[in-house]
């Protein structure tokens, strides 16, 4: 049995994809017992290959789905729906991201499982809503468009653009993440279940922040600034000799320290650039004077005399370099794990919540499709007990 914060917590998971998964991955890192229930064609990430992890399993699975076990219930068939519904009845979470209407089809709604199981907390994730919205696809790319975020994502001169990763998803799936943990503090003082419903755009209008509210404050929406920011200057990706660097001067006292160490200190003084209000309305000719000295020499070194300064500055870093960065500070950003069944090997990033009591575990990699159908078949003649991984 896993230890952790979460120990002693199930969860039937049907959800697929990455928003559900990245929530239930998350229950899983702190000790829950998360039962992935699956079609027999698995999860449509099983298939987003390449690449692939050297057993030749999908990454893009195993990145959110580690510390699971996987379990195939054909809800088409009376036996798998029969599977089903036995796991939700020794279950305290289910979650699921179907469209609205196809859980209500099968019987494995909030109502009719509540009706068995009232302590159940259960987690519906939509791209917009139950209502309105119900029929829209919920594709981060989509929600990226219509919630806004493509609008003042890129060059001012070229296309809109989206974010490199699934932000929209993993956004919603940390949501997702605390909704439940409420819910199941809510339970420990009442006793009772409760819903937690979660949706794409409403995750990303109020991951907006800043953007959101000065939209809502003077009815102008923002424009594309590329990697400058809209009210701190300069905050923003400059070219140094070799490669790029990024240079996030957040106050005049740090903007002092920067021209010093620039070997420009009389930009500090210059009334244009004295403010951050006054940096922000001379933005172009700020960049003007900058971007001559940062050419002189390489980013790295750079980097070394801002930081020396206590300006924040940092190199662009690809991927590897990141990772990378981060071991170089102690942070043991990356975990491996092996399946003990197996033998495969997985590598994935660290659980970035750390508790001193009750750290999280990587216990697992991402489960085979119906790895653990056989040791599920066991319970079936004793639908209320639990089976432990």
């Amino acid at each position: 049995m896993a230890d952790g914060v979460l120990a002693g917590i199930r969860v039937a998971d049907f959800s697929r994809v990455l928003a559900g998964p990245y929530a239930t991955m998350m229950l899983a890192d702190f000790g829950a017992d998360v039962v992935k229930i699956e079609s027999p064609a698995g999860d449509d990430t099983r298939s987003w290959r390449p690449p692939v992890d050297a057993a030749g399993e999908s990454t893009y699975f195993g990145a959110v789905n580690r510390n699971k076990r996987s379990v195939v219930c054909d809800l088409g068939t009376d036996e798998g729906l029969a599977t089903a519904k036995r796991l939700t009845e020794t279950a305290d979470v289910v979650i699921e991201n179907f469209r609205p209407g196809v859980m209500e089809r099968f019987g494995l709604d909030e109502a009719s499982l509540r009706a068995v199981n009232p302590g159940l907390v259960y987690c519906s994730i939509t791209g917009f809503g139950r209502d309105a919205g119900a029929a829209l696809p919920g594709y981060d790319l989509l929600v990226q468009a219509v919630g806004g975020l493509m609008s003042i994502t890129g060059s001012p001169d070229g296309e809109p653009s989206k974010v490199g990763v699934a932000l929209v998803d993993v956004l919603t799936g940390l949501n997702a993440f605390s909704g439940i943990l409420l819910a199941l503090r809510q339970r420990d003082a009442t006793g009772r279940g409760s819903r937690v419903d979660v949706d794409l755009l409403g995750s990303l209008l109020a991951a907006l922040t800043n953007q959101a509210s000065s939209t809502l404050a003077t009815g102008r929406a923002p424009a594309r600034l590329g990697n400058a920011h809209p009210s701190i200057a300069p905050y923003e990706l400059f070219r140094a000799s070799d490669r790029e660097l990024v240079v996030a001067v957040g106050n005049d006292r740090q903007f002092a320290a920067f021209a010093e160490a620039l070997g420009a200190s009389s930009l500090a003084e210059d009334p244009r650039f004295a403010t951050n209000e006054a940096r922000v309305g001379n933005r172009d000719a700020l960049r003007a004077a900058i971007e001559p000295a940062l050419a002189a020499r390489p980013a790295a070194e750079w980097v070394s005399a801002f930081s020396a300064a206590r300006v924040p500055a940092g190199l662009v870093n690809n991927v590897a370099e990141a990772f990378a960065f981060a071991a170089s500070l102690g942070l043991d950003p990356v975990v491996t794990t092996t399946d003990p069944a197996t033998g495969r090997v997985s590598r994935q990033p660290a659980t970035p919540i750390h508790l001193d009591t009750a750290p999280a575990a990587h216990r697992t990699p991402a489960p085979l499709l119906g790895e653990h159908d056989a040791r599920w078949a066991q319970q079936h003649d004793h639908p209320g007990e639990r089976t432990e991984p």
